[in-house]
């Protein structure tokens, strides 16, 4: 019975395909197409990392595969807490916001998600697997950062470093220690295996070490510069950009859990060219993307077997964030970074 149910349904699926086909009813992934070449550009918001070269070869290899002529703004994140605050800001006045796709964290998605402020679209109808759409429809993950402590391995030795989240209240780091702006990687230590109330005595335990203050970039300069000499969390983003990739800035592997964010593409609420942003949030999942990606900003999908991160994430106890966690995370990391002293978080 099961099977004949089977048979069945594709049957009627299959017939509901050639009807529309010789009904002349365009795909959801022909009509972005078509739309895109009508919009004829995109404003792409993405990290810094991934390079001007880097976009100019996504856009390229995005054309040549839809057979489109589209222009893509690349516009680097500077402070992606200050530009998501831009975009909700924006559209609660029913203003249209400066960009079409927005590549951040699932963190910052989660903002945007918590205030609906975006602009959803059937992914899964272009291809996209399910597992890869977060945010109902809002979003789509298709790489994966790595974050744990680092430090300068030319001022601490290796065997100095630290081996546990705690050992960042080492008396020894008062003063050499920085902390980034992206509050958001110890709130998903709160919303996963520690919990809220360990998280938040490990944040204001931080705050006595005399902690220096920046975005992700500056404190990885300041590491680089040995201003300081260990950051409680940084990014693989800048560890293994091609600029860096010689330099003595490492994680310090021996911490866990391994905090894993994801880079998801979404399109904000009034986008000005929805079809031509849907269409590359959808290629960003595509194995070309993936490797253009890779090279240029230095991640690829952990979820996905045989990339890179796949491989290095089953070696280690990863924290992912779940859709169902998104507003804790969204209100922890606001008011971790009320903790720590930055301001308009």
């Amino acid at each position: 019975m099961t099977s004949l149910k089977r048979l069945s349904s594709g049957f009627v699926a299959l017939l509901t395909i050639t009807v529309l086909t010789k009904l002349g009813v365009a795909a959801p992934i022909d009509d972005l197409i078509k739309g895109a070449k009508q919009e004829g550009t995109i404003e792409f918001y993405a990290p810094s990392t991934l390079t001007p070269q880097g976009a100019q070869a996504l856009a390229a290899a995005f054309n040549k595969k839809y057979g489109l002529n589209v222009k893509l703004q690349f516009n680097p994140s500077g402070n992606m807490t200050r530009d998501i605050g831009k975009v909700v800001g924006l559209g609660a006045s029913g203003v249209p916001p400066e960009w079409d796709l927005m590549v951040v964290t699932d963190a910052h998605h989660a903002t945007l998600w918590v205030k609906k402020m975006h602009q959803p679209f059937d992914y899964k109808s272009i291809g996209v697997d399910p597992k890869a759409i977060q945010y109902d429809n809002g979003a789509v993950s298709f790489a994966n950062q790595f974050v744990l402590p680092a430090y300068n391995k030319q001022l601490v030795p290796a065997k100095d470093a630290p081996k546990t989240w705690e050992d960042l209240l080492n008396p020894k780091w008062k003063g050499k220690i920085g902390v980034s702006s992206a509050t958001h990687h110890m709130a998903r230590l709160a919303a996963g295996p520690w919990g809220e109330e360990k998280t938040t005595n490990f944040v204001k335990a931080l705050t006595k070490q005399e902690l220096i203050l920046g975005r992700l970039g500056e404190i990885y300069s300041r590491l680089l510069l040995g201003e300081i000499v260990v950051a409680v969390s940084l990014t693989d983003s800048e560890i293994k950009s091609e600029k860096n990739k010689s330099a003595p800035v490492v994680h310090a592997e021996a911490v866990s859990p391994l905090i894993a964010p994801a880079y998801q593409a979404g399109v904000p609420k009034n986008a000005p060219h929805p079809k031509a942003a849907y269409l590359m949030a959808g290629y960003l999942t595509t194995p070309e993307a993936q490797k253009i990606w890779e090279k240029y900003a230095g991640q690829s999908s952990a979820l996905i077997p045989g990339t890179s991160a796949y491989k290095y994430a089953q070696k280690k106890t990863v924290v992912y964030m779940t859709q169902d966690q998104a507003e804790m995370v969204d209100r922890l990391s606001r008011e971790y970074g009320k903790i720590f002293g930055f301001s308009g978080l």
